[in-house]
């Protein structure tokens, strides 16, 4: 299947933030929380290998590269999972060689990959450093025993604090923790241990996420069978008041709902042009794309990503154009949960009005909203920012 755009939505190309995001389909174990496309070796055998799809990869990201024609050169990369820090050095080495062969880096491009903290060491940062990335990611997720072991985390509590400080030694400038609020059996007490371990690892940019209870998981399961409770509302919403507490009296200033970074540049640029309504080609098995208001994503099994490409064919699975009533409510919907707001000239006229109102509900600010026509998220807002787009969208 031959793969092409519509001349519309390559009109714009080079005039957004352009990235690639790769996906690397493979892990050690499955997180019971988890309802990301992975898959074990275990789950794979011998239908598809690191070495099928990093083949496959190549040739998706020169058909990406032939497909955007003039496409500008990546401004960012995010390598994600999956855990590719199974690949190795070497092999993630690879990887950010094939995007540089097809689509090329631009200058003081922002290069990231998530990594499992069980599966780096030094060795493996200071090879990251020579191969050209500029920034780490790695799953923490909580410093307490009991919550890795409900979320069927199988590193030590102890090692993404180290895993941290190698990267740093090792030169990255920019590394950031995941942190999961909300699990079953965490304590106030564990959730403020977690915080005080992100410190203790002085890295300069955290994601701090409510724990989702997805359908068709493990963890959904054991809440359904009444093993566990569901997080409960109340509990997130004390949770995220003391993540917010804790970092911003640290020097970390929330620049999305869920992220916080010490500085401008700590901020992750590839995440940055998703809320801004960029343009990215997402490479590797059920990764999804986005350019000039088409969305597509890709067939979800490795071992059919690698043939399709193969045969000399797409591994396109589906897409959508999204209307413009459709483009309107994403850029409400990401641009809302960013610091720096939304325009007010996004809105339509009961939009606006709805505007006025969330300001004297506490909402939105007031003074951004009055001089600035911009609608910013106070904090009772950041926590309500799901209802509130409902309100302003078309």
């Amino acid at each position: 299947m031959a793969f092409a755009l519509p001349e519309h939505a390559l009109a714009g190309l080079g005039t957004r933030p352009f990235g690639v995001y790769v996906h690397v389909p493979f892990c050690a174990t499955r997180c019971g929380y988890c309802d990301f496309n992975t898959y074990t070796a275990g789950e794979l055998g011998t239908s598809a290998s690191p070495e099928s799809w990093l083949e496959g990869l190549r040739r998706e990201l020169d058909l990406g590269a032939r497909a955007l024609g003039d496409a500008p050169a990546a401004e960012t990369v995010f390598v994600g999972g999956g855990t590719p820090s199974l690949l190795g050095a070497s092999g993630l080495a690879d990887v950010l060689d094939a995007v540089r062969d097809s689509f090329g880096l631009a200058p003081g491009a922002e290069v990231t990959t998530e990594s499992n903290p069980e599966s780096t060491s030094p060795e493996f940062f200071s090879g990251l450093r020579e191969a050209g990335y500029t920034r780490i990611s790695l799953g923490m997720q909580s410093a307490a025993s009991h919550v890795l072991k409900i979320l069927d985390r199988t590193h030590t509590p102890g090692r993404p604090v180290a895993a941290a400080k190698e990267a740093r030694a090792a030169g990255f400038e920019h590394v950031n923790l995941d942190v999961i609020y909300g699990t079953p059996g965490e304590r106030t007490a564990d959730l403020r241990a977690s915080l005080d371990a992100v410190l203790e690892a002085g890295v300069d940019h955290v994601s701090a996420y409510s724990l989702i209870v997805e359908d068709g998981t493990a963890l959904a399961r054991r809440v359904r069978h009444g093993e566990l409770p569901a997080p409960d509302e109340d509990v997130l919403a004390a949770d995220y008041e003391l993540i917010d507490s804790v970092l911003s009296a640290a020097g970390l200033s929330w620049y999305e709902v869920s992220n916080w970074a010490a500085s401008e540049a700590a901020a992750c640029r590839h995440n940055l042009g998703y809320w801004r309504g960029g343009d990215w080609w997402g490479a590797g098995p059920g990764a999804h794309s986005h350019v000039g208001g088409v969305r597509w994503w890709n067939v979800k099994h490795p071992a059919r990503y690698a043939t399709a490409l193969a045969d000399g064919g797409s591994p396109e699975a589906d897409r959508e154009v999204l209307t413009p009533d459709e483009q309107a409510f994403e850029r409400i919907m990401l641009e809302l949960r960013l610091a720096e707001g939304l325009p007010v000239s996004a809105l339509t006229a009961d939009g606006a009005r709805e505007a006025e109102a969330a300001v004297a509900e506490g909402l939105l600010d007031a003074g951004a909203l009055a001089g600035k026509q911009r609608c910013v998220l106070t904090f009772r807002g950041r926590l309500l920012a799901d209802g509130l787009v409902r309100r302003l969208a078309p």
